[in-house]
């Protein structure tokens, strides 16, 4: 029962077979290849926009170089507290920035709001002794599952313009973000006031292949630069161009994160009614947060339940007993109804 991660679940058949037909001969490099055009075209029309693209192996890479392009390193980014940025980094933008600041929000469930940066950004008022505010990164969907509508990112893309902000969204499970939404991918992003943003695939399909997306060309002069500095500019390119081409085409990356979303969605209600149980964070993506009685957590793990204990930080949360387990379930574009109802069965066992 593997509900540990949706970096667990391996490659997609059809993105292997991408790579195998990429590997077939010779094929220009550092970029030049078709593959690699492809997919920056084929990320384009998703977008509906002439966005400048370029592809990463990590998430960690794309965020920190993206973050790179929007604040000078006596800047700061306002971010959420729980964001990867902030807590599973290992200081990769303050890095990359030469040394910029992440100023950290609250806000329930890993999402922030204009009132929360606003309280933060007039902290700010002591001129050059403090860092400067340069940009806002929000994650879609956030840490802890929720996803932002796009009159949520537009309210924050409206404060970001009117106080000279740029604007950032970390979109490692974008794919799950947007499946779950009735807006289209513009609606969620540049629409919305996002000036650069993270693509990711690697958790939905891929083998490791990430885009940095810029919706203001003008932030993307010379990031060639950062990212080979950054020792992100690939040799044979073509492996990663190659994913991501694959993973955009026919839909796929969609349908994978329908599959992820329905399978959270089936596993949250199945939890639900398990004696005990509360679920205190709505299952919008393919995440699921529950508070288990201890003996229950303890019994899954025994029954061979993979998935992680939490740290609470600053969800919004009330906190929780000794004799309770906060934990994170994620579902993949792989997880099977089976393993779902085998898990649920599980519980509802342990607490008969």
């Amino acid at each position: 029962m593997e509900f540990a991660s949706d970096n667990t679940a391996g490659v997609h058949p059809a993105i292997m077979a991408a790579l195998a037909l990429a590997n077939e001969g010779p094929a220009p490099s550092y970029g030049a290849d078709p593959w690699s055009a492809r997919a920056a075209q084929a990320l384009r029309d998703v977008f509906e926009t002439e966005a400048r693209v370029f592809l990463v192996a990590t998430g960690t890479a794309a965020n920190a170089l993206a973050l790179s392009a929007l604040t000078p390193a006596y800047g700061t980014v306002f971010c959420h507290r729980d964001s990867h940025l902030n807590t599973d980094e290992c200081g990769a933008p303050e890095f990359f920035t030469g040394g910029a600041k992440l100023t950290t929000l609250a806000g329930f469930g890993g999402k922030v709001s204009v009132d929360e940066i606003e309280r933060s950004r007039r902290d700010f008022r002591r001129g050059f002794h403090q860092q400067m505010p340069a940009a806002v990164s929000i994650t879609q969907a956030s840490e802890l599952g929720l996803v932002y509508a796009a009159e949520e990112v537009g309210e924050i893309g409206a404060y970001c313009r009117a106080h000279g902000l740029k604007l950032h969204m970390d979109g490692a499970r974008f794919a799950n973000a947007l499946a779950a939404s009735n807006a289209s991918a513009a609606d969620l992003t540049w629409r919305a006031g996002v000036d650069v943003m993270t693509f990711g695939a690697t958790k939905n399909g891929a083998m490791g292949v990430e885009a940095v997306v810029f919706f203001d060309p003008a932030l993307a002069d010379h990031f060639d630069y950062r990212v080979k500095r950054g020792a992100h500019v690939i040799s044979k390119s073509r492996f990663l161009g190659a994913q991501m081409a694959a993973y955009l085409e026919n839909g796929l990356w969609l349908d994978n994160a329908r599959h992820a979303n329905a399978m959270a969605a089936r596993l949250a209600a199945g939890l639900a009614g398990v004696p005990g149980v509360a679920l205190p964070v709505p299952t919008q993506a393919n995440e699921v947060f529950a508070i288990l009685p201890r003996p229950l957590h303890d019994a899954l793990q025994a029954a061979g339940a993979h998935y992680y204990e939490w740290p609470r930080l600053a969800s919004g949360l009330a906190p929780i007993g000794a004799d309770q387990a906060f934990v994170r379930m994620v579902c993949s574009f792989r997880t099977d109804p089976a393993e779902v109802d085998q898990l649920i069965a599980a519980a509802r066992a342990a607490r008969a």
